[in-house]
């Protein structure tokens, strides 16, 4: 058995269980586990997707625009006199 197989039968199991269990439901419970296992395969690891994300953050970092000035804050209401 492939290791993709098995990936498919586990995801058909959590399925079936999450389901509540109910009978004649197999070809539909591997099936939703095959497109599964298909999209986590082509997911980008952990690895890849941080050093995908490290460029664009260091390049955004040197077209930083100059600093802006804070946005004027809005003035308080005054508070209510307190009632004895």
């Amino acid at each position: 058995m492939s290791n993709n197989e098995k990936r498919i039968r586990e995801f058909a199991y959590q399925i079936w269980e999450s389901e509540g269990q109910p009978q004649g439901q197999q070809e539909r419970h591997w099936e939703m586990a095959h497109k599964l296992a298909q999209a986590e395969a082509l997911a980008p690891t952990p690895a890849q997707s941080t050093k995908a994300r490290a460029k664009p953050a260091a390049s955004a970092a040197a077209k930083k625009p100059a600093a802006q000035e804070p946005a004027a804050k809005k003035p308080r209401a005054p508070r209510k006199p307190a009632t004895s």
